[in-house]
């Protein structure tokens, strides 16, 4: 089984190809094509520029991903394209571009859920039996869920403001750091002192699996103006500062999600850590020793695909077309697209229908 993925929902232009020879998984090709000059100097993502770029980018890229794996769009079994959720513009330059390659090789068409693709992408590196509990970490996602499998979740807790990464980018802006604002803050806080600064950890120690980040941004923000202007070893201390809040709050919100798994998924044995943020060296290895002390094994994809990525999207592509689940021409784009339909909305991407 062999799938082209094309992933285009926010700034990475991506295409792979991915097989699934005698169920063990191989990526045969996996090229990216990063926006991050385009949108440098905006401190964030542009969505116009993002869905020009990836315009000018997919259909070559595409070409490379197919001549890399050796394969014709002939001999493709499906084409799947992450078809949201995901800013509208580039999730249209995608989806089409994919459905396209579809009719004309007369292949099946698979409309990913990004955040799906995420929370499959450890499967794709390591052999993982469902269910499992996903923290699921990025610049636009928070989220804790059960995967009971494909297209099953059940999400515990969401953010109720900002997404982590959001929390990295825009803290990262205010002490002057480059975007995008996790590598950023994560190699500054390297030689800092993260004792110096006390940040707070929102909902530390309260019941529940829900996130809140927008504090910490105001008590940065403060701290930022009270000592400007910030040399470099301010700089290392308030990103060690930051860098640890957030890791405290993330496994604070897991452990009691781990408590949650461990009383109503008793044959569930790993936490899995996927996204952007997951990326993070210090959040690993909390996430490492918080799932030990529980007796669950603790699996986070390689580094590389944690960020955004179509080797993920094929793969989920795979998962899907394996149990039959594919689209016709006419699926459409879900710029907003809940794994767990039957959880409350919150304000975060991906959550409200």
């Amino acid at each position: 089984m062999i799938v082209l993925g094309i992933e285009t929902s926010c700034d990475e232009t991506a295409a792979a190809v991915v097989g699934d020879s005698a169920l063990t998984p191989r990526i045969l090709s996996d090229l990216l094509r990063s926006q991050l000059d385009e949108h440098a100097p905006y401190g964030g993502v542009v969505p116009e520029i993002a869905a020009r770029a990836h315009l000018d980018h997919l259909e070559p890229l595409v070409r490379c991903a197919l001549a890399a794996a050796n394969i014709a769009p002939t001999q493709l079994d499906g084409v799947a394209a992450a078809a949201g959720p995901g800013l509208i513009g580039g999730l249209i330059v995608g989806t089409m571009m994919a459905k396209g390659i579809a009719w004309a090789a007369g292949t099946p068409f698979i409309a990913v859920n990004h955040l799906e693709a995420h929370a499959l992408s450890v499967r794709l590196s390591t052999p993982i039996n469902f269910p499992y509990l996903v923290l699921l970490v990025s610049g636009g996602h928070c989220q804790l869920l059960v995967c009971l499998g494909v297209g099953r979740f059940r999400r515990l807790g969401t953010t109720l403001d900002d997404a982590a990464g959001e929390a990295f980018d825009k803290t990262a802006k205010l002490i002057d750091l480059d975007y995008p604002g996790g590598p950023a803050i994560e190699r500054a806080a390297s030689g800092g002192d993260a004792r110096r600064f006390a940040l707070p950890r929102p909902l530390l120690g309260r019941p529940g699996c829900d996130f809140s980040f927008s504090g910490l941004k105001t008590a940065v923000r403060r701290i930022a103006i009270e000592i400007a202007p910030l040399d470099r070893q301010d700089q290392s201390d308030l990103a060690a500062a930051v860098e640890a809040a957030i890791c405290d709050a993330l496994c604070d919100r897991t452990a009691n999600a781990i408590a949650w798994f461990l009383r109503n998924c008793p044959q569930g044995r790993s936490l899995v850590a996927a996204g952007g943020v997951a990326a993070n060296a210090r959040l690993r290895r909390q996430l490492a020793d918080l799932a030990g002390s529980a007796g669950l094994d603790f699996v986070a994809p390689p580094r590389a695909l944690c960020t955004d990525n179509a080797a993920m999207v094929a793969w989920a592509g795979i998962e899907r077309l394996r149990l039959g689940l594919v689209d016709d021409l006419s699926a459409p784009l879900r710029p907003r697209w809940p794994l767990d339909l039957a959880a409350s909305s919150r304000r975060d991407a991906g959550v409200r229908p």
